[in-house]
C-alpha cells in the first residue's frame, strides 16, 4: 500500500482519536460533576437525574449541531478546512470544560453556579466531534482505493476507540491521583477535561500537511488540483481512470438536491446512524463506571473494569479491519448485532434476577465485542461510501446529526430509565432489555435494506443508486 496514503489516513483517524476522547471523557467524570454541579442544587430525585443526565449528555448537542452544519462546512470549505475547524473546537473546548469559572472567578472555585458555562464548552466540544465524526471518514474515504477503502476507513473507528481507552487510562491515573473522593469532585475532573489539550494542538498541526481530497478539488471544477494529489496516491493509469468516473459522476443528470437519488438512500443512511445509536453503546461507553458501581463495584475497580471494556472495544475492531474487506460489510453486520442482542438481554437479567458481578461484567464485555466488530466500524465505513458525490456532503450530514439526535436521546434518557421508581423492581436490568430489542430490529433492517458495497468505487455506488432512484 502507498505510504502517503497510510500517512494521509493517520493524521485523518487523530480526528476519529479525538472524538473518542471527548465523548469518552465524560465516563469517569459523571460522579463528580454531579457532586460538583447537581447536588448543591437539591432538587428532588427526578429533577437531579434529568439535569444529571443532560449535563452529561450536553457535547451530545454540539454534536448534532455539528452534523447538521457538516454538509455545509465540507462543501463550501472543503474536508481539510472542515477537520481544522473541529482540530480549533477540540482545543478550546478542552481549556475551557476544565475552568468554566474562567475569567469570571478563581479557577477552582466557581462551584455549581458556572454549571452552564461548562454546558457550553462542551457544546463547543460537541460541535467538533459532530464535524470530525462526519470528515474523518469521507476524507479518508476519498484518498482510499476501492480495493482497501473499508479497511483504511476502519483504521478511523480504531482511533475513536483508542482515544476512548487512552483516556479511560488518564481518568484512572487521575482518580487514583488524588487522596479522596471529595478531590476528585473539586479538582480532579478538571484534569481529565484539560488532558484533551494536548491531542488537539497535535491534530492541528499535522492538518496543515495535507492536502484536500481529489474529489472535492473536482467538485470545485480543479481537475488540476486533482490531478497533482492523485499522482501522489496511485498510478498514472489509475488516476486517469478515477479522474474520468469522477467527472462522468459530477456531469451525470442528477440535479445534486438531497433526494436526486431517491428517499430510500437518506433513509438507510438515518437508520444505519440511528439504530448504532440505538442498541445502547453509549450507554455503556458514557456510564460504564455507574453501571459496574450498580453491579456491586467500588470506584476504582470499577474505572480499571472501563479500561478492560476500552481494550475489548480496541482488539475487535482490529479483527473488524481486518475482516471488512474480506466478508463484506452486510455479514459482520448482521450477526454483530444478533451478538448484542443475546448479551443485553442477559445483562438485564442479570441485574433484574440480581446475580450482578462477574456475570455482569461478561455480559457487557460480550456486548463490546459484538459492537466492535460490526456497527462500530462498518457504519463508518458505510456512511462514508453509499452516497454519490454530488450529495455526499449533504447526506452525511442528516446521517451524522441523524446519529448525534439518537445519542443524545439514549444517553439523557438512561438516567431516567435505570433509576425511575417504575421500574425499580427490574433492579437497573429494564434498560438493557430495550437495548436488546433494538439490536434485533437492527440485524432485520440490515437483512433485508442495505446492499453490500464491499469492493465497489465510490463511482460504483452511485450508478447502483441511479437505477433505483
Amino acid at each position: 500500500m502507498n505510504p502517503y496514503i497510510i500517512l494521509l489516513t493517520l493524521i485523518a483517524t487523530l480526528g476519529g482519536l479525538l472524538f473518542g476522547y471527548d465523548t469518552a471523557v465524560i465516563s469517569g467524570a459523571v460522579g463528580s460533576l454531579k457532586a460538583y454541579f447537581i447536588d448543591p442544587r437539591n432538587l428532588d430525585p427526578d429533577s437531579a437525574n434529568l439535569l444529571w443526565g443532560i449535563v452529561n449528555s450536553s457535547a451530545l448537542i454540539g454534536c448534532i449541531i455539528g452534523g447538521l452544519v457538516g454538509g455545509l462546512v465540507s462543501t463550501r470549505l472543503g474536508r481539510k478546512k472542515g477537520l481544522l475547524v473541529a482540530a480549533f473546537l477540540f482545543l478550546i473546548s478542552a481549556l475551557g470544560a476544565a475552568a468554566p469559572e474562567f475569567p469570571f472567578a478563581p479557577i477552582g472555585h466557581g462551584g455549581s453556579a458556572y454549571m452552564w458555562n461548562f454546558f457550553f464548552y462542551r457544546i463547543l466540544s460537541g460541535i467538533g466531534v459532530g464535524l470530525a465524526s462526519m470528515l474523518s471518514p469521507m476524507y479518508i474515504a476519498e484518498i482510499a482505493p476501492a480495493k482497501v477503502r473499508g479497511n483504511l476507513v476502519a483504521w478511523n473507528q480504531f482511533a475513536i476507540i483508542f482515544g476512548m481507552l487512552v483516556i479511560y487510562f488518564v481518568n484512572y491515573g487521575i482518580a487514583r491521583a488524588g487522596n479522596s473522593d471529595i478531590w476528585l469532585n473539586s479538582i480532579g475532573w478538571r484534569y481529565m477535561f484539560l488532558s484533551g489539550a494536548i491531542p488537539a494542538v497535535a491534530f492541528l498541526l499535522l492538518l496543515l500537511l495535507v492536502p484536500e481530497t481529489p474529489r472535492f478539488l473536482m467538485l470545485k471544477g480543479d481537475e488540476t488540483g486533482a490531478r497533482a494529489v492523485l499522482a501522489k496516491l496511485t498510478t498514472a493509469e489509475e488516476s486517469e481512470r478515477e479522474i474520468a468516473e469522477i467527472r462522468a459522476s459530477l456531469a451525470g443528470h442528477h440535479s445534486g438536491k438531497l433526494f436526486s437519488f431517491g428517499g430510500l438512500l437518506i433513509l438507510i443512511g438515518i437508520l444505519l446512524s440511528v439504530f448504532q445509536q440505538f442498541v445502547g453503546i453509549n450507554v455503556v461507553l458514557y456510564y460504564g463506571p455507574e453501571i459496574f458501581r450498580n453491579a456491586g463495584f467500588d470506584t476504582n475497580a470499577s474505572l480499571l473494569q472501563t479500561i478492560i471494556l476500552g481494550a475489548v472495544n480496541l482488539i475487535f475492531t482490529v479483527v473488524a479491519i481486518v475482516t471488512v474487506d474480506r466478508f463484506g460489510r452486510k455479514p459482520l453486520q448482521i450477526i454483530g448485532a444478533l451478538v448484542m442482542a443475546v448479551a443485553m438481554i442477559a445483562l438485564g437479567c442479570t441485574f433484574a434476577m440480581q446475580a450482578q458481578g462477574i456475570t455482569a461484567l461478561l455480559c457487557i464485555l460480550l456486548y463490546i465485542a459484538g459492537f466492535a466488530v460490526s456497527w462500530g466500524p462498518v457504519v463508518w465505513v458505510l456512511l462514508s461510501e453509499i452516497f454519490p458525490n454530488q450529495i455526499r456532503g449533504k447526506a452525511m450530514a442528516v446521517a451524522v446529526a441523524a446519529q448525534w439526535i439518537a445519542n443524545f436521546l439514549v444517553s439523557a434518557t438512561f438516567p431516567i430509565l435505570n433509576d425511575n421508581r417504575l421500574v425499580n423492581g427490574f433492579h437497573h436490568g429494564f434498560a438493557y432489555w430495550i437495548y436488546g430489542v433494538m439490536s434485533i430490529l437492527a440485524a432485520l433492517f440490515m437483512w433485508k435494506l442495505v446492499p453490500e458495497t464491499k469492493g465497489r468505487s465510490l463511482e460504483q455506488m452511485e450508478k447502483l443508486w441511479s437505477k433505483q432512484a
